[in-house]
């Protein structure tokens, strides 16, 4: 699961960080086995943006799920600091812990300048914090001046996540697992999954590729419902193209006169092309086929509804369907 702490229409921050994790401790009984949190900022419909906190929160709360970030946004945050952070969350929970790590800035250019001051324009930099930070995390060297503490030697393990090549790469190169951000940029999946093995240099983390693919999912009882409660996340994603961060909005009867053709295209290919919607029996047929067309070792749900009852019966299908999904045989080239 990939969680933004979704503050919906006529709800608020409180109620949703409270159904983070009644959610998280749904989706534990259900037998799944991550659950990530993205760093967002400025966004009048996600809680999430405090990360690491709310990362404390959700262990504290479940038992055996492992809890990550889906992701930190390092660029906005000293590599030291996000070592210091994942370090305690390491030792609070040990073995339970995800460090997934992002360089875009989760949020607009203002903010932006806010959360990175004087870093403000960084990011060509963040292979450097990405090996600093994995150095803040890993055994003490000798003469090593500055510590994470607690942090050093819990060997947090870390992600790569991309919307686009440059993760892919990256991950490649340094021998690390990578997601791929498919619940809001599919368009370079494939490409970036293939390059991500094609360049794939084994590590002492890895000795071969290890991928996600992160995909929007809704899974109701019926494909009717299924499509009613995909306004809700059209309707997102069709306010952010228009700059309009408001709460998540309940599902409508029709989109039809809400959108422009140009708009309902951006949405339904641009943003959501990678999205699975329907009843059980069209739930599993989209997730096998996605499994048959990457190879990809997990698949982590983005699920964006109103009604928290949907939410927690969307997962609760996909459960159900998981022991009639096979991995894919061989990977694509």
């Amino acid at each position: 699961m990939l969680e933004l702490a979704p503050i919906v229409a006529g709800g608020d921050a409180a109620q949703a960080l409270r159904n983070s994790a009644a959610l998280a401790r749904h989706v534990e009984q259900l037998g799944y086995t991550r659950f990530w949190v993205a760093e967002h900022h400025n966004m009048a419909g996600v809680a999430s943006s405090a990360t690491a906190v709310m990362i404390g929160h959700i262990a504290a709360h479940t038992q055996r799920i492992r809890v990550g970030s889906g992701g930190i946004m390092l660029p906005n945050h000293a590599p030291l600091v996000v070592a210091e952070q994942f370090g305690t969350l390491a030792t609070l929970f040990p073995g339970r812990i995800d460090l997934g790590l992002g360089r875009a800035p989760g949020t607009d250019p203002l903010t932006a300048r806010a959360l990175r001051r004087d870093r403000l324009g960084a990011g060509d930099d963040f292979p450097q914090q990405v090996a600093e930070l994995r150095g803040y995390l890993g055994p003490e060297q000798p003469g090593q001046a500055v510590r994470a503490i607690p942090g050093t030697g819990t060997n947090v393990p870390v992600w790569l996540l991309g919307s686009s090549l440059y993760g892919a790469q990256l991950a490649a190169q340094l021998g690390l697992p990578f997601a791929f951000a498919a619940h809001f940029a599919p368009a370079q999946l494939h490409e970036a999954l293939q390059l991500y093995r094609h360049l794939f240099q084994p590590s002492a983390t890895l000795s071969q590729p290890y991928a996600m693919a992160c995909i929007p999912v809704l899974a109701a009882d019926s494909d009717e419902k299924a499509q009613r409660l995909a306004t809700t996340p059209y309707q997102k994603f069709l306010n952010l193209i228009r700059g309009d961060r408001r709460p998540l909005p309940p599902p409508v009867d029709s989109m039809d006169g809400l959108w422009s053709p140009r708009e309902e295209f951006s949405v339904r290919s641009e943003w959501l092309g990678a999205a699975v919607f329907g009843g059980p029996e069209t739930v599993r047929t989209g997730l096998q086929k996605l499994l048959d067309e990457t190879g990809v070792d997990e698949i982590m749900l983005s699920v964006d509804c109103h009604d928290f009852a949907d939410r927690l019966r969307c997962c609760e299908i996909v459960a159900d369907l998981l022991p009639r999904l096979s991995a894919a045989k061989t990977a694509p080239a």
